[in-house]
């Protein structure tokens, strides 16, 4: 596994989109709605940024918000094998948010581990 992306909750992805790729000399890679989220993604070589930008007032962004403003949101960690993530996952004892993968952003396959298991961190694994 290796780092896909580091997830940044915010109220402007287009805002900030526009700050990073002027203060990091990077390229938008990707951009949707999706799940009630604007999510553009940012390319830093072989990783990404995703800001997740809420497009209503409820969901898991917007309530994410709410709690804690904006910022690191969760940590990504590409996989080619998203079910044998989980199992390992699951086999450690680490709580699952979802017990099998779920479509994610940009047409990935995805899955979220509790962070009350993982040092306090939101990990996901995402499957290309």
């Amino acid at each position: 596994m290796h780092i896909d992306h580091a997830g940044i909750a915010t109220e402007d992805a287009a805002a900030l989109a526009a700050l990073y790729t002027d203060l990091l000399d990077c390229e938008i890679a990707h951009q949707e709605e999706f799940d009630g989220m604007a999510v553009v993604f940012l390319e830093l070589g072989d990783s990404y940024l995703e800001l997740l930008e809420p497009l209503d007032d409820e969901g898991t962004i917007a309530g994410y918000l709410d709690r804690n403003g904006p910022g690191i949101h969760h940590l990504a960690f590409a996989t080619d094998d998203i079910t044998g993530a989980l199992d390992r996952a699951r086999d450690l004892g680490v709580g699952l948010i979802d017990e099998e993968s779920r479509p994610g952003a940009w047409g990935h396959e995805v899955a979220f581990l509790h962070p009350r298991d993982t040092g306090g961190v939101l990990v996901e694994f995402v499957e290309h």
